[in-house]
């Protein structure tokens, strides 16, 4: 988020203003995501699937503002990516609960956890970092041949290191991400479908069961069997 507002022409204090406001959503969105799909699912039998494809969306909308950002949308987009973020992780793991047991939870939930590192490795070094290298080396192409124009600042060298300015630097990076995101909401649809019998019913039935009433003999009192083996008994 720091080269982003950097290459929009953010200030150090709004850029730490929207690191932090994605740090604050990311923690709600987990709050949120959990307390309120808990209560959508048992009052209105409502699909946690169907709620995570609708985060899936909203993060679509983010990624759009910063592709496409205007005065002021970063902060908007901070808040949007952050929430989604952070929703996304409970509702994830209670689908896997939800659907597959606990047997093999253990296992399940590391499996699940797979796409944060994968997506960060492929989204934000292979894509982001290699789009904004390119886009960088071009600026500073065009500024050598004295053919730089625009709105944006020239790029500067720091340390050696090229440095992208202007809206162009990660927008091709977000609008794939936009399209990866809108992929994910598509695949959850189909999960929503497959599941919607599921969901439908009460999932939490079998641990509202009242409890098995406890036999006679087992709470002291001497069954009839008893009885007769006490009475065959030899007296002493």
């Amino acid at each position: 988020m720091g080269q982003i507002g950097e290459s929009l022409g953010y200030s150090k204090v709004s850029i730490n203003t929207c690191v932090s406001l994605i740090s604050i959503w990311n923690f709600f969105g987990r709050v949120i995501a959990g307390f309120l799909s808990e209560i959508l699912l048992r009052r209105f039998r409502f699909p946690r699937t169907l709620m995570l494809t609708i985060v899936l969306a909203l993060a679509c909308v983010g990624h759009l503002l910063i592709a496409f950002p205007a005065p002021g949308t970063l902060y908007i987009a901070s808040i949007m990516v952050g929430l989604c973020f952070g929703a996304q992780w409970p509702l994830l793991f209670a689908i896997i609960s939800e659907l597959f047991g606990l047997k093999y939870y253990a296992t399940l939930y590391n499996v699940g956890g797979i796409a944060s590192p994968l997506g960060a490795y492929l989204l934000n070094v292979r894509v982001a970092g290699h789009l904004y290298d390119r886009e960088a080396l071009r600026q500073h192409m065009a500024v050598s041949l004295g053919v730089f124009g625009g709105t944006a600042a020239p790029p500067r060298s720091i340390s050696g290191e090229l440095k992208c300015m202007g809206h162009e630097c990660f927008r091709l990076t977000f609008l794939i991400m936009t399209i990866v995101s809108f992929f994910a909401s598509l695949v959850s649809c189909i999960l929503v479908l497959r599941t919607r019998k599921f969901y439908s019913q009460d999932i939490y039935g079998k641990f509202n069961m009242r409890p098995i009433e406890v036999d006679d003999e087992q709470k002291g009192v001497p069954s009839a069997t008893t009885e007769v083996l006490r009475a065959s008994a030899p007296t002493p």
